[in-house]
């Protein structure tokens, strides 16, 4: 295992600098520790009791052996599969968050889709629930008068082919929410 080894997205280098181990460091405490057969919250605790990992760090050594050890695949989360987009829009925030939140204009781009809104924070957020009973947590940030961006996490996605699914649907739909937005 060398430095250029990546696990949860961060390479054995910066785990190093930021925690004092490397990954295969971590991997062998963890082993001896018998983490495969503990849960995820299990192994950050100790990780943190034992180990003094801050917590944000905690959490990507989590996963990072999750993922080494086949107990956990990328974008995998405890309560599923995630998928995630942005996109960068040459229009004003409030112009976006309207697309989202006016249910005529979002289908205009987006079609037909079973969503339920939960909770709306105008030109801020969007929290939404699937017909499948999975998450989207959309978010609205000012990039300047007439610049925004949107960034977007569906959640709870049932399997990686799900998740892999849904990040094509995504950067497909926030392109045709550009044209749309853009004119």
């Amino acid at each position: 295992m060398g430095s250029t080894d990546k696990y949860a997205g961060v390479s054995s280098d910066t785990v190093q600098a930021k925690t004092g181990k490397t990954w295969a460091a971590w991997f062998a405490i963890l082993d001896a520790a018998g983490a495969q057969t503990l849960l995820h919250p299990q192994i950050a605790r100790s990780l943190q009791e034992e180990h003094g990992v801050p917590d944000w760090w905690c959490q990507i050594v989590t996963v990072g052996y999750e993922q080494a050890r086949g107990l956990r695949e990328v974008h995998q989360k405890t309560d599923g599969f995630t998928a995630n987009a942005s996109k960068t829009l040459a229009v004003p925030v409030a112009a976006v968050y309207d697309a989202w939140a006016v249910e005529s204009k979002r289908v205009a781009w987006l079609g037909e889709v079973e969503l339920t809104v939960r909770k709306a924070t105008p030109d801020k957020s969007l929290r939404i629930t699937w017909g499948d009973g999975s998450k989207g947590d959309v978010g609205f940030y000012e990039k300047g008068e007439v610049k925004s961006q949107i960034s977007l996490q569906h959640s709870k996605l049932a399997d990686a082919d799900a998740a892999a699914w849904m990040k094509t649907f995504w950067g497909a739909a926030l392109d045709r929410l550009r044209a749309f937005v853009e004119g």
